[in-house]
Protein backbone atom coordinates (compact mmCIF):
# COMPACT_ATOMS: atom_id res chain seq x y z
CA UNK A 1 0.00 0.00 0.00
CA UNK A 2 2.59 2.43 1.19
CA UNK A 3 4.60 1.92 -2.85
CA UNK A 4 0.85 2.60 -4.34
CA UNK A 5 0.37 5.63 -2.23
CA UNK A 6 4.28 6.90 -3.12
CA UNK A 7 3.44 6.09 -6.84
CA UNK A 8 0.38 8.46 -6.59
CA UNK A 9 2.21 10.99 -4.53
CA UNK A 10 5.06 10.86 -7.53
CA UNK A 11 2.67 11.57 -10.43
CA UNK A 12 0.61 14.52 -7.90
CA UNK A 13 3.83 15.64 -8.20
CA UNK A 14 4.60 15.82 -11.57
CA UNK A 15 1.50 17.41 -12.25
CA UNK A 16 2.19 20.27 -9.69
CA UNK A 17 1.43 24.29 -11.29
CA UNK A 18 2.31 26.79 -9.55
CA UNK A 19 0.02 29.15 -11.32
CA UNK A 20 -2.66 26.82 -10.27
CA UNK A 21 -1.74 27.41 -6.56
CA UNK A 22 -1.80 31.29 -7.34
CA UNK A 23 -5.13 31.46 -8.92
CA UNK A 24 -6.88 28.87 -5.87
CA UNK A 25 -5.50 30.98 -3.12
CA UNK A 26 -7.13 33.57 -4.96
CA UNK A 27 -10.44 32.01 -4.39
CA UNK A 28 -9.84 30.99 -0.74
CA UNK A 29 -8.15 27.32 -1.30
CA UNK A 30 -5.17 27.60 0.88
CA UNK A 31 -3.75 25.55 3.01
CA UNK A 32 -0.74 25.35 5.21
CA UNK A 33 -0.43 21.29 4.02
CA UNK A 34 0.80 21.01 0.38
CA UNK A 35 -1.36 22.15 -2.54
CA UNK A 36 0.01 21.46 -6.08
CA UNK A 37 -2.66 23.10 -7.93
CA UNK A 38 -2.94 19.89 -9.88
CA UNK A 39 -6.55 20.36 -12.13
CA UNK A 40 -9.55 18.91 -10.66
CA UNK A 41 -10.04 17.07 -14.17
CA UNK A 42 -7.03 15.21 -13.98
CA UNK A 43 -7.54 14.25 -10.32
CA UNK A 44 -11.43 12.54 -11.44
CA UNK A 45 -9.47 10.81 -14.16
CA UNK A 46 -7.36 9.72 -12.04
CA UNK A 47 -10.03 8.25 -9.38
CA UNK A 48 -11.71 6.52 -12.35
CA UNK A 49 -8.68 4.22 -13.26
CA UNK A 50 -7.99 3.72 -9.42
CA UNK A 51 -11.70 2.48 -8.72
CA UNK A 52 -13.02 2.36 -5.69
CA UNK A 53 -10.60 1.53 -2.93
CA UNK A 54 -11.21 2.39 0.83
CA UNK A 55 -8.13 1.81 2.45
CA UNK A 56 -6.13 3.84 -0.02
CA UNK A 57 -8.40 6.24 0.41
CA UNK A 58 -6.87 6.30 4.16
CA UNK A 59 -3.87 6.26 3.14
CA UNK A 60 -4.02 8.97 1.28
CA UNK A 61 -5.79 11.29 4.08
CA UNK A 62 -2.57 10.52 5.57
CA UNK A 63 -0.67 12.49 3.50
CA UNK A 64 -1.55 15.82 4.29
CA UNK A 65 -1.86 16.66 0.49
CA UNK A 66 -4.40 18.76 -0.61
CA UNK A 67 -4.95 17.09 -3.69
CA UNK A 68 -4.29 13.01 -2.58
CA UNK A 69 -7.48 14.01 0.20
CA UNK A 70 -9.37 15.37 -2.62
CA UNK A 71 -8.40 12.16 -4.95
CA UNK A 72 -9.31 10.08 -1.27
CA UNK A 73 -12.95 11.48 -1.08
CA UNK A 74 -13.38 10.24 -4.73
CA UNK A 75 -11.80 6.63 -3.90
CA UNK A 76 -13.49 5.58 -0.88
CA UNK A 77 -16.45 3.70 0.40
CA UNK A 78 -19.05 5.40 1.55
CA UNK A 79 -20.49 2.47 2.63
CA UNK A 80 -17.45 1.35 4.48
CA UNK A 81 -17.19 5.16 5.83
CA UNK A 82 -16.98 4.58 9.81
CA UNK A 83 -18.18 7.84 11.80
CA UNK A 84 -14.98 7.98 13.73
CA UNK A 85 -13.05 8.16 10.64
CA UNK A 86 -15.71 11.12 9.50
CA UNK A 87 -15.08 12.87 12.81
CA UNK A 88 -11.32 12.57 11.93
CA UNK A 89 -11.43 14.08 8.64
CA UNK A 90 -13.60 16.79 9.45
CA UNK A 91 -10.96 17.95 11.85
CA UNK A 92 -8.73 18.34 8.89
CA UNK A 93 -10.66 20.37 7.29
CA UNK A 94 -9.14 23.92 6.09
CA UNK A 95 -10.68 25.52 3.39
CA UNK A 96 -13.56 25.55 1.80
CA UNK A 97 -13.15 22.99 -1.13
CA UNK A 98 -11.36 20.18 0.90
CA UNK A 99 -14.70 20.77 3.02
CA UNK A 100 -17.28 20.54 0.44
CA UNK A 101 -15.29 18.04 -2.19
CA UNK A 102 -15.30 15.40 0.53
CA UNK A 103 -19.07 16.08 1.82
CA UNK A 104 -20.27 15.85 -2.18
CA UNK A 105 -18.10 12.92 -2.99
CA UNK A 106 -18.36 10.41 0.01
CA UNK A 107 -19.83 12.17 3.20
CA UNK A 108 -23.37 12.94 1.91
CA UNK A 109 -23.52 8.97 0.98
CA UNK A 110 -22.44 7.41 4.25
CA UNK A 111 -25.44 6.20 6.98
CA UNK A 112 -24.28 8.50 9.24
CA UNK A 113 -24.90 12.17 6.70
CA UNK A 114 -27.55 13.00 8.68
CA UNK A 115 -26.91 12.25 11.84
CA UNK A 116 -23.39 14.38 11.63
CA UNK A 117 -24.97 17.23 9.93
CA UNK A 118 -27.19 18.11 13.18
CA UNK A 119 -23.70 16.92 15.16
CA UNK A 120 -21.79 19.44 13.25
CA UNK A 121 -23.44 22.88 12.42
CA UNK A 122 -23.14 23.17 16.73
CA UNK A 123 -19.60 22.61 16.74
CA UNK A 124 -17.40 26.17 16.83
CA UNK A 125 -14.82 25.02 14.27
CA UNK A 126 -15.67 27.10 11.06
CA UNK A 127 -14.62 24.19 8.71
CA UNK A 128 -16.64 21.61 10.84
CA UNK A 129 -19.53 24.09 11.24
CA UNK A 130 -19.80 24.17 7.74
CA UNK A 131 -19.15 21.05 6.83
CA UNK A 132 -22.84 20.59 8.83
CA UNK A 133 -24.81 22.82 6.15
CA UNK A 134 -22.66 21.54 3.23
CA UNK A 135 -24.25 18.27 4.00
CA UNK A 136 -27.79 19.86 5.03
CA UNK A 137 -27.58 21.34 0.95
CA UNK A 138 -26.58 18.17 -0.68
CA UNK A 139 -28.45 15.87 1.07
CA UNK A 140 -31.52 17.79 0.26
CA UNK A 141 -30.92 17.55 -3.62
CA UNK A 142 -29.30 13.72 -3.66
CA UNK A 143 -31.41 12.19 -0.35
CA UNK A 144 -34.83 11.39 -2.24
CA UNK A 145 -35.63 8.59 0.33
CA UNK A 146 -35.74 10.70 2.40
CA UNK A 147 -39.05 12.58 3.79
CA UNK A 148 -39.50 16.07 3.44
CA UNK A 149 -40.15 16.12 7.18
CA UNK A 150 -36.30 15.41 7.57
CA UNK A 151 -35.43 18.50 7.01
CA UNK A 152 -37.87 20.76 8.64
CA UNK A 153 -35.20 20.12 11.66
CA UNK A 154 -32.86 21.25 10.41
CA UNK A 155 -34.35 25.18 9.73
CA UNK A 156 -34.34 25.97 13.87
CA UNK A 157 -30.24 25.33 13.48
CA UNK A 158 -30.24 27.29 9.90
CA UNK A 159 -31.77 30.28 12.31
CA UNK A 160 -29.70 29.60 15.20
CA UNK A 161 -25.87 29.65 13.14
CA UNK A 162 -27.70 32.59 10.67
CA UNK A 163 -25.77 35.19 12.72
CA UNK A 164 -22.36 33.61 12.24
CA UNK A 165 -20.69 35.99 10.49
CA UNK A 166 -17.42 33.91 9.16
CA UNK A 167 -17.84 34.32 5.30
CA UNK A 168 -17.37 30.40 4.85
CA UNK A 169 -20.65 29.45 7.46
CA UNK A 170 -22.44 32.29 6.37
CA UNK A 171 -22.51 31.31 2.39
CA UNK A 172 -22.74 27.51 3.80
CA UNK A 173 -25.89 28.58 5.95
CA UNK A 174 -27.50 30.43 2.82
CA UNK A 175 -26.46 27.33 0.93
CA UNK A 176 -28.33 25.03 2.97
CA UNK A 177 -31.33 27.27 3.35
CA UNK A 178 -31.77 27.55 -0.21
CA UNK A 179 -31.69 24.03 -0.89
CA UNK A 180 -34.51 23.03 1.71
CA UNK A 181 -36.91 25.96 0.10
CA UNK A 182 -36.52 24.34 -3.40
CA UNK A 183 -36.39 20.25 -2.63
CA UNK A 184 -40.26 20.70 -2.88
CA UNK A 185 -43.52 22.77 -2.76
CA UNK A 186 -44.28 21.81 0.22
CA UNK A 187 -40.97 23.10 2.07
CA UNK A 188 -40.63 25.84 0.15
CA UNK A 189 -43.23 28.22 2.79
CA UNK A 190 -41.39 26.78 5.95
CA UNK A 191 -37.80 28.16 4.42
CA UNK A 192 -39.00 31.14 3.43
CA UNK A 193 -40.87 31.59 6.73
CA UNK A 194 -37.66 30.92 8.41
CA UNK A 195 -35.60 33.42 6.54
CA UNK A 196 -38.08 36.19 6.99
CA UNK A 197 -37.51 35.90 10.70
CA UNK A 198 -33.75 35.68 9.78
CA UNK A 199 -33.91 38.72 8.10
CA UNK A 200 -35.34 40.75 11.46
CA UNK A 201 -32.50 39.57 13.53
CA UNK A 202 -29.81 41.73 14.31
CA UNK A 203 -26.98 40.63 12.08
CA UNK A 204 -25.45 41.69 8.65
CA UNK A 205 -24.91 38.10 8.66
CA UNK A 206 -28.16 36.96 8.81
CA UNK A 207 -29.73 39.84 6.75
CA UNK A 208 -27.43 38.64 3.68
CA UNK A 209 -28.41 34.75 4.46
CA UNK A 210 -32.42 35.75 3.89
CA UNK A 211 -32.20 38.10 1.52
CA UNK A 212 -30.52 36.22 -0.86
CA UNK A 213 -32.88 33.54 0.10
CA UNK A 214 -35.84 34.55 -0.22
CA UNK A 215 -35.04 36.49 -3.49
CA UNK A 216 -34.16 32.92 -4.99
CA UNK A 217 -36.86 30.87 -3.33
CA UNK A 218 -39.76 33.35 -3.83
CA UNK A 219 -38.98 33.98 -7.47
CA UNK A 220 -41.07 32.89 -9.86
CA UNK A 221 -38.74 30.27 -11.89
CA UNK A 222 -38.31 28.42 -8.28
CA UNK A 223 -42.42 29.07 -7.55
CA UNK A 224 -43.09 26.70 -11.12
CA UNK A 225 -40.95 24.69 -10.85
CA UNK A 226 -42.26 23.34 -7.50
CA UNK A 227 -45.63 22.96 -9.00
CA UNK A 228 -44.55 21.60 -11.52
CA UNK A 229 -42.64 18.85 -9.64
CA UNK A 230 -45.73 18.73 -7.36
CA UNK A 231 -48.26 17.83 -9.98
CA UNK A 232 -45.85 14.81 -11.32
CA UNK A 233 -47.65 11.59 -10.92
CA UNK A 234 -45.99 9.69 -8.58
CA UNK A 235 -43.92 6.39 -9.51
CA UNK A 236 -45.56 3.27 -7.87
Amino acid sequence: MNSQINSILTTLYSKANPKNVEGMARYGIKSPRNVLGVSSKFLFSLAKSIGTNQELALGLWQTGVYEARLLAAFIADPKQMKKNTMNLWVKDFDNWAICDGVCMHCFRDTLYAQELALKWVKQKQEFVRRAGFTLIATLCVNDKQADDAVFLQYLPLIKKYATDERTYVKKAVNWALRQIGKRSLRLNPHAIKTAEEIHRMNSSSAKWIASDALRELRSPAVQKRLKKWAERPKRK
